[in-house]
């Protein structure tokens, strides 16, 4: 073995012990394989256990084959090391320790200095340099956990309660008046947790159980084993344990002798199994203070009948039956899963173990693991030797700080557990814990019992309403005369309550022994609650605290609806539970009243009834009878109340319903919106109510002893119309003739009323919207609009515009020149008409088939003789088609030779009306003339009508060069008529002059008819 000295900053020599080493290096049956020759090394892999106090020291102890089996650690060699430099040094008893959580652990050490030097500092720290170092004293993380060794040449370091986050690297430091020396490279703590680790790989019914930490516990430690928290008594305590495993158990383990510190129980499937779990194993708390313990907890089966918490030591009586904790206990379950007991006003008697436990229909959790341990404390002050004063407790709440306090006045600076007093008699002095000052010591003197001090026999005073108190104060004075004693209320300055006017006739101040005040308070009232405080005045000295007095507290029973155990249609069954705001001293019984009526048989806290909607129930403690809790009852009644700014709801106003009821425990609120619920506060609020808000509403008042429905109401939002929404049915391709309805309608409230527009034109006006063209025409074509308006103002619509659809009207025709036309020159002939959609144009020529041209225009740009002759267009759109009248083109003498032939006509048709009239006239031509010729009658009217057919026929000869245009010749305005009358598009030219042809033999038919029908007997 060789040892190497490494030279520090501070001068102080580190002893590092080596090996050298081989392939594998043996050390007392230990084999270190390390793979290859790695020449010189500081650190060795080594097993490590943890003795069975819960603190594990190396001490280079040879590595067992059942250790091996757990795994491996890396630790600094542990034999004892003397960190040393001439006359000063530090020794570390261990430099590796392995530590339980919740533990307490010593670790172990030494130091050494010359006999001429004096230890100015001692200090322990993990955090930061030697120059800005952390001393755990003062880290709040470490407060009220750490101690050092008072002996002269010892630097033991005591650490309880130990968590995980404690794993650190640990280093004494100290300082003397010639030099300061750390002792390097310190104790490396691992603090471990116990956890259950599951494995069920080898068979599906069948498990093993490993009791794991993050570091190996040495000396082969006995385990513990729990099921169900229940210990297990065939296990042989080994860091296993296999059996069948049921779902529905859960395990936990813990080293034997620190039970306190199992581990969490675990399932040994899922997360769903019997168990329960504590927040804390241990909890300090001052005494008058209150204090909250919790656990979690979940079982196999969906159903938990009930839930308890108990006090270990007492069987497993309900806290909340216990007569000790009466009006002190409350449990809480704010998630499901999760159960906090409370406890108010602690005493010393309460330092206790805590259970919870839970009960199903077919298991009940009875644990014999530990709960939580709560520890109550008060506050003193131990005289040292000398001037020197210790704040001490029983437990600490992990505070670091202090406050202290003379003659009852807080000490500007003073924030040390420690105190030094000055050189006097006469001063009294108390401490307290930051954070607490409550609960701060008593008052004591450094020499004798004699100085100024007063201390009060309760600190808290919990009083019926109604009963008389007595606050109680010891008192004396360095200077033996007291000229004068009061009692004074906090808050409201030092006035003597004997002449504090809402306190008269109901105080006295009694003085039976000196040096012992009371005040009495009789016929107590709620507002006597307060802080009350005793002072005395000598020649010289006035005594005024700002120390706490005694707080009275002055309470009321109250009922509260502790569970609920069936809800039916017109009953409720639950349990009700009488509570006060604090807990009097003494046994309580209780007194139950329904409806007015004494219940002589409960008499505890708890009553258990079928609660009717009208019934009232209260409470009172025994003897106090007059007063009464205030009565719990189901809501009497839901009503809704409307506030709004005017008479009428108008759309974008405020609008609040508030629904109220009176009922105790204060009701719930739900609201509905035509039958569905929209809320469960009790206000609804509409900052812009909107139409949609519109509909029927009505809440329910909801408590535990039942429910009532308020009326319906109906929330009725007025407002102007919206924007109309226009339509046309046809939507699309409006013929003319055809019936075309418009239609406007508009979201109002009120409904509105409608006007329809054309171009700004008032059309229609009514309730309903719909305006009717039964047979419209093209003129109706253009721009249409509504308005709806209400007794809120007018909503004006889009525009719709209305296209209606027609076929062509007749077409014109013109020419161009009009003016005579020259044989080579260009005319042009134009046709339009009103048709739509626009119409297509097409030409044609008398006696032809095929179309001449299309379009508006049609141009003969070298005009010739055998362009003479007759034209029409014909106009065409997707609604129907209309012809022209016919063109003619003839020269002047044709001109002349139509007038003479004209005139011939003229003058036939009078000699044949003549001849008519004449044969009328004679009755017995007539008779001649149809029985004997009616075959020569026949054909006469048959050669006359082709005469005249025949001086119709338009005859178009070419008499020169020079042409003009004319109209059609017509022999009466009727036959004019008929041939300028457009017939239906046909299918070609030659068609249509065959139907031409066709009607004009139809006119002369009827116009011979009409010339020689004989006249009528």
């Amino acid at each position: 073995m060789h040892v190497k000295h490494v030279q520090r900053k501070e001068d102080s020599q580190i002893s590092l012990l080596h090996f050298p080493t081989t392939e594998s290096t043996v050390f007392r049956d230990s084999i270190f394989n390390t793979g290859r020759n790695c020449g010189w090394f500081t650190t060795c892999y080594m097993l490590c256990d943890l003795p069975a106090d819960g603190i594990y020291e190396t001490r280079g102890a040879a590595m067992s084959s059942t250790a091996a089996a757990t795994g491996l650690v890396l630790f600094l060699l542990s034999l004892p090391v003397v960190q040393s430099q001439n006359d000063y040094g530090v020794t570390y008893t261990s430099t590796q320790i392995c530590a339980v959580k919740g533990s307490t652990v010593d670790i172990g050490c030494s130091f050494k200095y010359p006999s001429r030097a004096n230890v100015l500092k001692r200090v322990w720290f993990t955090k930061g340099n030697n120059y800005n170092l952390e001393d755990l004293k003062t880290d709040p993380v470490y407060a009220g956990r750490v101690s050092y060794s008072p002996q002269r040449k010892s630097c033991t370091l005591t650490i309880r309660d130990l968590r995980e986050s404690d794993s650190a690297m640990y280093k004494f430091r100290f300082e003397t008046d010639q030099k300061h020396f750390t002792g390097l490279p310190g104790v490396t703590l691992n603090v471990t947790a116990l956890q259950v680790h599951v494995d069920t790989s080898s068979y599906p019914d069948w498990g093993t159980l490993t009791c794991q930490s993050s570091c190996r516990l040495h000396d082969r430690p006995s385990y513990i084993w729990y099921k169900n928290g229940q210990k297990i008594s065939t296990q042989s305590g080994q860091y296993w344990y296999s059996d069948y495993l049921n779902p529905s158990d859960s395990y936990s383990c813990a080293v034997r002798g620190h039970e306190a510190s199992t581990s969490p129980s675990v399932c040994v499937r899922g997360v769903s199994c019997n168990r329960v779990n504590y927040s804390n194993r241990s909890i300090c708390a001052f005494k008058g203070s209150s204090v909250d313990i919790s656990s979690t907890y979940n079982s196999y089966e969906s159903l938990i009948q009930s839930t308890s918490w108990f006090r270990f030591g007492r069987g497993s009586e309900d806290l909340r039956e216990d007569s000790r904790y009466a009006g002190r206990v409350e449990v809480i379950e704010t998630e499901r899963g999760r159960s906090t007991l409370r406890i108010r006003d602690l005493t010393e008697s309460d330092s206790a173990q805590y259970h919870f436990k839970f009960n199903t229909q077919s298991f009940e959790w009875g644990s014999s693991l530990p709960g939580t341990t709560l520890t109550v404390t008060d506050v003193q002050v131990r005289v040292s030797t000398g001037r020197k004063l210790d704040c001490v407790t029983r437990c600490n709440p992990y505070v670091s700080s202090y406050v202290w306090y003379k003659n009852g006045q807080q000490v500007n600076g003073a924030t040390s557990s420690s105190y030094e007093a000055s050189y006097d008699t006469e001063n009294s002095y108390s401490c307290a814990l930051k954070g607490f000052e409550d609960f701060h010591s008593s008052l004591v003197c450094i020499n004798g019992r004699w100085c100024n001090r007063v201390n009060y026999s309760k600190r808290r005073i919990c009083a019926f309403k109604g009963s008389s108190v007595d606050i109680s104060s010891t008192y004396n004075s360095y200077e033996s005369l007291i000229q004068s004693t009061s009692w004074f209320r906090s808050g409201r300055g030092s006035e003597d309550l004997r002449e504090d006017s809402q306190y008269a006739g109901r105080v006295e101040v009694t003085e039976t022994v000196t040096g012992r005040s009371t005040l009495r308070i009789r016929d107590l009232t709620e507002s006597d609650s307060a802080q009350y405080h005793f002072k005395f005045n000598t020649q010289s000295f006035e005594w005024g605290s700002s120390l706490p007095g005694t707080t009275l507290t002055v309470t009321v029973p109250q009922v509260k609806v502790s569970r609920i155990i069936s809800v039916h249609e017109s009953q409720t069954e639950a349990e009700l539970k009488c509570e006060s705001s604090c807990s009097p001293a003494g046994r309580l019984s209780f007194v139950w009243f329904k409806n007015g009526q004494k219940n002589t048989t409960q008499q505890t806290s708890t009553y258990t009834d079928y609660f009717y909607p009208g019934d009232n129930i209260s409470c009172a403690f025994t003897g106090y009878e007059y007063y009464r809790s205030p009565p719990v009852y189901a809501p009497k009644f839901a009503s809704v109340l409307v506030l709004n700014n005017s008479p009428e709801i108008m759309e974008g106003s405020s609008v609040n319903l508030t629904c109220s009821s009176d009922a105790n425990p204060a009701a719930n609120y739900t609201w509905y919106k035509d039958k569905k619920l929209i809320s469960t506060e009790q206000q609804l609020i509409f900052s812009s109510i909107q139409s949609s808000d519109s509909g029927e509403y009505h809440c329910t008042a909801k408590n535990e002893l039942g429910q009532r429905p308020s009326e319906v109401i109906f929330i009725n939002v007025k407002y102007a119309p919206k924007l109309p929404s226009v339509s046309v049915s046809p939507s699309a391709g409006i013929v003319e003739g055809s019936s075309v309805n418009l239609t406007c309608s508009s979201d109002a409230n009120p409904a509105a009323n409608y006007t329809w527009y054309k171009e700004n034109k008032s059309l229609f006006h009514g309730p309903v919207g719909m305006y009717h063209l039964s047979s419209i025409s093209s003129e109706d074509s253009g721009k249409y609009s509504c308005k709806a308006e209400n007794l809120y103002g007018p909503a004006q619509s889009v525009t719709l515009y209305i296209d209606v659809e027609y076929p062509p009207k007749l077409p014109s025709v013109s020419v161009s020149p009009s003016a005579e036309i020259v044989e080579g020159s260009s005319v042009t002939l134009t046709c339009s008409s009103d048709a739509n959609p626009a119409a297509n144009y097409t030409w044609y020529k008398e006696d032809e088939d095929s179309a001449k041209a299309s379009g508006h225009n049609f141009t003969i740009t070298d005009f010739r003789p055998e362009h003479i002759g007759s034209y029409y267009c014909v106009a065409q759109n997707t609604r129907g088609c209309r012809n022209s009248t016919l063109q003619l083109i003839v020269t002047a003498s044709s001109v002349k030779s139509a007038a003479i032939a004209s005139m011939t006509i003229f003058f036939l048709a009078i000699i044949i009306l003549s001849a008519v009239i004449f044969i009328r006239k004679t009755r017995p031509l007539k008779v001649i003339f149809s029985k004997e010729r009616p075959n020569s009658i026949a054909q006469v009217r048959k050669k006359r009508k082709m005469h005249l057919q025949n001086m119709m026929g338009l005859q178009l000869r070419q008499q020169s060069s020079r042409t003009t245009f004319a109209t059609p010749v017509s022999v009466s305005q009727r036959a004019k008529k008929i041939l300028s009358t457009p017939t239906l598009c046909p299918l070609n030219p030659k068609d249509k002059m065959k139907r031409m042809r066709k009607r004009e033999g139809e006119m002369w038919n009827t116009l011979l008819s009409s010339l020689l029908m004989e006249p009528k007997d």
